[in-house]
């Protein structure tokens, strides 16, 4: 039985069970992203059918997929196969045309796109106890989100940013954040004395930040959005080792986060730059997603805002964390944060 399966997992492991392996590909190869592509068209029809929570799972799955693999197993050896699949966190394509799960629910059906009842997307471990921690960290401050979000991405999958590249949009986002600020207050900075004062911030903006600087005098709505950039700061700074990252009840101490950027050695700031532990970061995006989806169904469905929340500093933050764990591989200008 020919089977492609497509494994989230970063390193998958040795396929020790009989096989014939008839192709594998990973990131390195160009033709992946093009196969997921038309796998994800596939999975949707070519846009004909409606967007359902399961065909969302698969799709998020196969944006996160590393690896793809095309054997031949013999049905004495499938159970081998999907536990297997099952540590690799791989979903499986079938030669009936069924995208299926490990243990070979089917979560998409060829005719009708629908899965199977009871069928489930896999997971890796470590992110199913992630979310059921951030449960626990919400319910005890009486937030409830519904149990049908899915977790965020696992240690197993993610790939940071570097974190020189870290160190640099911190820098990147304080310098626009601070013009900002300036013409809100009427007392605009130059942007050509704050290029001589920070020349590594403006080597590391984006188109967005760029013209934005280069702006004589910008939109209302861009100056506002990026004075909200301080709270991006705070997630990445903080991924850095800067500070303790606290609950997001209060918007952020700007001037404490500007004397302590003032006060950096740049290039050494970027060329020290480490990283926390993946999981910490993870844990901080876990919880975030889960406060943004709370906020905005309380903004989307005219409720009281959360209490002991700011919902700008949960979107900001959810922003920033998207980008540190590459959610669909976005630039800084291009992040989405859907909950």
């Amino acid at each position: 039985m020919l089977i492609n399966a497509y494994a989230t997992h970063r390193d998958p492991p040795a396929i020790e069970f009989p096989h014939q392996l008839r192709g594998r590909r990973d990131r390195s190869d160009p033709e992946l992203g093009k196969h997921l592509n038309g796998f994800m068209g596939f999975v949707m029809d070519r846009g004909k059918r409606p967007m359902t929570a399961m065909r969302y799972g698969v799709l998020r799955h196969l944006e996160r997929v590393h690896h793809h693999l095309s054997l031949e197993v013999e049905p004495a050896h499938m159970a081998a196969f999907e536990n297997w699949a099952r540590t690799a966190n791989a979903i499986v394509f079938m030669p009936d045309g069924t995208v299926r799960a490990p243990d070979g629910r089917v979560l998409v059906a060829p005719d009708t796109g629908d899965p199977a009842a009871g069928a489930e997307l896999p997971f890796p471990a470590d992110a199913v106890a992630r979310k059921a921690a951030s449960e626990v960290v919400l319910a005890e401050r009486g937030i409830r989100v519904p149990p049908t979000l899915p977790p965020t991405i696992s240690e197993i999958e993610v790939e940071l940013r570097p974190a020189s590249d870290v160190a640099s949009r911190v820098l990147a986002l304080f310098a626009c954040a601070a013009r900002a600020e300036s013409l809100a207050a009427n007392e605009p900075l130059a942007p050509a004395d704050m290029d001589k004062r920070m020349p590594l911030a403006f080597a590391a903006m984006t188109p967005k930040e760029t013209a934005f600087m280069q702006a004589a005098a910008p939109a209302q709505q861009a100056i506002v959005d990026h004075v909200w950039r301080y709270e991006a700061i705070v997630p990445l700074a903080w991924s850095l080792g800067a500070f303790e990252l606290p609950f997001p009840a209060k918007i952020c101490d700007v001037p404490a986060l500007a004397k302590m950027i003032f006060t950096l050695d740049a290039q050494a700031f970027v060329a020290a730059a480490r990283l926390r532990e993946t999981r910490e970061i993870l844990d901080a995006l876990d919880l975030t997603f889960r406060l943004h989806w709370a906020t905005t169904d309380a903004r989307v469905n005219k409720r009281e805002p959360i209490g002991g929340v700011d919902a700008g500093a949960v979107a900001e933050r959810h922003y920033a964390l998207n980008w540190l764990t590459r959610f669909e591989d976005a630039a800084w200008d291009d992040v989405t944060t859907p909950t």
